[in-house]
């Protein structure tokens, strides 16, 4: 092989590079929106209002015990209270009762 030969196969191998690094398609999902925080969070929101209508049917179902419902129940209500104050972080809009004593106690596990 000659040097020629050598530099010519080098120049190759550099456009084919050029090309496979610079033809990038970009697909449908890389123009989408990302999800913001306050996005997440109305989905959290969202989640814990179904897993509290789907914990009073199963309560209602007889699954669960009264002193068991009213545990979960509380837990559920105040991560949606947390949920709901940091929102309430994120949109600027005042707080209600309910969520600032849930970032109160946020505060205190913290």
């Amino acid at each position: 092989m000659s040097n020629l030969d050598i530099a010519v196969a080098c120049a190759l191998l550099a456009a084919a590079a050029l090309v496979f690094i610079f033809n990038v398609r970009l697909e449908s999902s890389d123009s989408a929106p990302h999800r913001t925080k306050l996005d997440q969070l109305m989905e959290r929101r969202d989640a814990i209002y179904d897993n509290l209508r789907d914990l009073r049917f199963e309560y209602r179902a007889g699954k669960y015990s009264a002193p068991d419902y009213e545990e979960i129940k509380k837990t559920l209500e105040m991560e949606a209270a947390r949920v709901l104050a940091d929102m309430d972080l994120l949109t600027g809009g005042t707080p209600t009762p309910a969520t600032r004593q849930a970032a109160t106690e946020k505060v205190r596990h913290s």
